[in-house]
């Protein structure tokens, strides 16, 4: 069961007149206001692996540079399907043009590359000495290109380097495929506890002023831990902290500083789930981790609905149709007519399981704004796809082919 189903139906009794917390309804989310508002610099698509964070980054971005503005979007997820659908055949650590006809704006895609974003901290922050010692240090080339947490910081350091010019009106983040939501702001965090460790503290002393000399416990503790290890490891191991001392200090104020980035006025999160418990418990999970932090939250965007064709009927009726159709005779045309009434009523099975999903996140949360995307027929592989899915994000609220707000699967129930 999900965090937002697990959740209580209301913190406090409604007032009179009120609906109940299962029909609650989300306050809407004006996305095509946000990226079109000049102060919004920078967009953060965030939730768990699978729910179509890459395409709605994507879409928003191209959205964004159809209003006129000059975006660049930097995806993290490893599986290229950016560039497919930007009709790029690959992507780099630096922003490419995308050809997007008509734009009023301009719209520029990269794809991270953790090794080389880390490669370039080293050389922009260390003599050419001690970047040459740092780059061929086995052990560097191991953490740089592996280490837990890297790819995470490193997609922060970018942001951060993306934001330190003006060269950009809007950034858009499609942050990492990770299990967790939330180790994207765990990151800087992370890696500074990694460079305060006691082991890499131990390892920095000795080569110190005032440590010249290595104590007979530390001794004792270099044998114990090459044992573990394997000597070579650990002289590895000590050469990298050490060359890498002097760049501390400024690992640890970019990551302040990104961080910090991200609770400014101009940042927004939008947090992306699919109408399945277990996204959703992500989503509601990274929504109180928002909130604890004071960062700046946009809404939800429940992707990859089934709304039905019409909402005048309901599965129940449908059904019994259906039935009564198949039973007054076998003629082909009451046959389709019982297999059209059939799927509708499965459609309307499915979109009532997926807005009472929607109506238990908001009842834990009332306060989030929600936009529904319909699923797409098939995958999203071009920038005409990326154009249907923005309007679905961007498009005025009631403007659907039901008329259902397009902050609900199905219509309101009636108080």
């Amino acid at each position: 069961m999900s965090a937002a189903e697990e959740a209580p139906a209301a913190s406090a009794r409604p007032a009179r007149g009120a609906r109940t917390a299962a029909d609650r309804l989300a306050p809407p989310m004006d996305l095509a206001a946000l990226i079109g508002d000049p102060d919004t610099r920078i967009v953060v698509c965030c939730g768990s692996g699978g729910v179509g964070k890459t395409t709605t980054s994507a879409a928003l971005a191209l959205a964004a540079a159809e209003a006129g503005r000059r975006v660049v979007v930097l995806t993290i997820d490893p599986a290229r399907r950016l560039a497919q659908s930007l009709g790029l055949v690959e992507l780099d650590n630096e922003p490419r043009p995308v050809d997007v006809p008509g734009a009023a704006g301009e719209l520029h895609a990269m794809m991270l590359d953790m090794k080389r974003t880390f490669d370039d901290i080293v050389v922009a922050h260390s003599t050419p000495e001690r970047a040459e010692q740092i780059l061929a240090n086995p052990f560097y080339q191991t953490l740089s290109s592996s280490f837990a947490g890297t790819q995470e910081y490193m997609a922060m350091e970018k942001l951060g380097q993306l934001r330190s010019g003006d060269q950009w009106d809007l950034i858009v983040v499609d942050t990492p495929p990770s299990r967790s939501a939330l180790d994207f702001l765990d990151a800087p965090n992370r890696m500074s506890r990694f460079l305060d460790g006691t082991m890499i503290r131990l390892l920095i002393a000795p080569s110190r002023a005032g440590f010249r000399f290595a104590s007979a416990g530390f001794l004792f503790f270099s044998r114990i831990i090459s044992k573990v290890l394997g000597g070579q490891l650990l002289r590895d191991i000590s050469a990298f902290v050490t060359a890498l001392d002097t760049m501390f200090g400024g690992f640890r104020e970019r990551a302040t500083a990104t961080y910090e980035l991200l609770r400014r006025p101009g940042t927004w999160f939008v947090v992306v789930a699919t109408p399945e418990p277990d996204a959703l418990r992500e989503a509601s999970y990274f929504v109180d981790r928002l909130s604890a932090e004071r960062m700046p939250l946009a809404g939800l965007v429940l992707n990859r609905t089934h709304p039905p064709a019409s909402t005048a009927l309901s599965a129940t009726r449908a059904e019994a149709a259906a039935e009564a159709i198949g039973d007054d005779g076998g003629d082909p045309a009451g046959a389709l007519a019982a297999g059209a009434l059939r799927v509708h009523a499965e459609r309307m099975t499915l979109a009532t399981r997926e807005q009472r999903l929607a109506d238990r996140f908001t009842s834990a949360h009332p306060e989030v704004a929600m936009r529904t995307v319909p699923a797409a027929a098939g995958d999203v592989h071009d920038l005409d796809g990326l154009r249907v899915m923005a309007e679905a994000l961007t498009g005025p609220d009631g403007d659907t082919p039901t008329g259902v707000p397009r902050t609900r699967v199905l219509p309101a129930r009636r108080a």
